[in-house]
């Protein structure tokens, strides 16, 4: 019985010490992970999935000259003309505030998600939807997207990087409400199934945690070191 009750506390002062990176674990990189694994499988098999068609359909029927518009531009935001050079700017700033810790992190976590998302649609090799005429075509694979892996990816930078200061929840709100609409508005736009949305997502969520823990193995972000 005393070796339980020990087992019992060193395990609890175990979880309370460490619950901040035990949490981190288990959202950010366990269930992307299942997640992922389970969607690659049914694109690996070429197998359709039930959703990806009846959600696209359904978002078709929405279509009209005001939200053409809004999901146009949300989407170039998603990439090119907004996340991308945010990325640059971020790491930037990081850097000439002498925040390299920081800067190290952002940088291999937003330029290696770009390379990942590259190579992950040369090995899937899938075909976008030809459901309808997009009112703005993509031409390369589809799968996972790398609009949603990129949004998410900054996200999770920006929510990292916050996660310890007075602004992470207006940070969780900012970063994840964008990541959504940047995938929502490749859905609009015909160009990705759901699955490639879910997939970036997952993706990304891997990737910046799996960096993030490397990263910061000894202290959070912000803190230096004494002497």
């Amino acid at each position: 019985m005393r070796m339980l009750a020990s087992a019992t506390a060193a395990t609890a002062r175990f979880i309370g010490r460490h619950f901040w990176r035990l949490t981190l674990v288990f959202v950010g990189l366990l269930l992307p992970l299942w997640g992922f694994a389970e969607l690659a499988d049914e694109i690996h098999e070429r197998e359709a999935v039930a959703f990806d068609e009846p959600i696209l359909l359904g978002l078709q029927t929405l279509h009209g000259p005001v939200l053409d518009r809004f999901f146009v531009s949300v989407s170039h935001l998603g990439y090119l003309y907004g996340v991308v050079p945010f990325d640059i700017a971020l790491v930037a700033w990081l850097a000439v505030r002498r925040h390299l810790r920081e800067a190290i992190f952002a940088g291999i976590a937003l330029g290696g998600s770009g390379l990942l998302n590259l190579g992950t649609k040369l090995l899937f090799a899938r075909e976008r939807p030809d459901l309808w005429a997009s009112i703005a075509p993509e031409h390369n694979y589809s799968f996972p997207s790398g609009h949603a892996m990129g949004s998410m990816t900054l996200a999770w930078v920006l929510v990292l990087l916050a996660w310890h200061t007075r602004a992470r929840w207006w940070v969780v709100a900012a970063s994840l409400a964008f990541a959504f609409l940047v995938g929502l508005s490749r859905l609009y736009l015909g160009v990705h199934y759901p699955t490639d949305i879910l997939a970036g997502w997952a993706a990304a969520s891997l990737w910046v945690v799996s960096t993030y823990l490397v990263a910061f193995r000894f202290r959070r972000p912000w803190e230096r070191l004494e002497g």
